[in-house]
């Protein structure tokens, strides 16, 4: 069984996310260990310089890689990463899981994740060209992954 852990920058702050979010991490519970850690979001003026962003995503970026777990396959979402249907990512974590007994997903704040959390990727995810905010895709996460872990038990929520 292979650790997951979601790393995401921010708290949850609706409701409605909170809840899908708990649902697939309950789901999960019986094919995998999860764990959500949540880095605190820098704060920021309302127009901020590309200085102040870039000094957002570099102080971002040093407290994710602190908290990713030693000797896991990283796997950091960013728009210029792979996208997978969810058969190929089913099949990625399976191979994943032969060779590594943890799985790190990194999703980051507004501004993105730090070119030094993206070069620790074994394999950058991306759900597509869309931004997409990044409360919501740690619910789609949560749910591809769960997806994923179906799949592979064919289980009969994969259809």
């Amino acid at each position: 069984m292979i650790n997951v852990t979601v790393i995401a920058v921010g708290k949850l702050k609706e409701s409605y996310l909170r809840d899908g979010c708990n649902e697939y991490i309950k789901r999960l519970g019986a094919y995998s260990k999860i764990n959500i850690v949540e880095i605190d979001e820098e704060k920021i003026c309302d127009n901020p310089s590309q200085n102040q962003i870039d000094s957002v995503i570099k102080k971002e970026g040093e407290r994710i890689i602190k908290k990713i777990p030693k000797n896991s396959a990283v796997i950091p979402l960013c728009i210029e990463g792979k996208e997978y249907s969810s058969p190929e990512f089913s099949s990625l974590i399976e191979k994943i899981s032969l060779e590594n007994s943890s799985i790190c997903f990194v999703i980051g704040g507004s501004f993105g994740l730090s070119e030094d959390v993206k070069k620790l990727g074994n394999i950058k995810l991306s759900f597509g060209k869309m931004t997409l905010p990044h409360q919501l895709a740690r619910m789609v996460l949560l749910e591809q992954v769960y997806r994923a872990f179906s799949i592979s038990n064919n289980s009969k929520y994969h259809k």
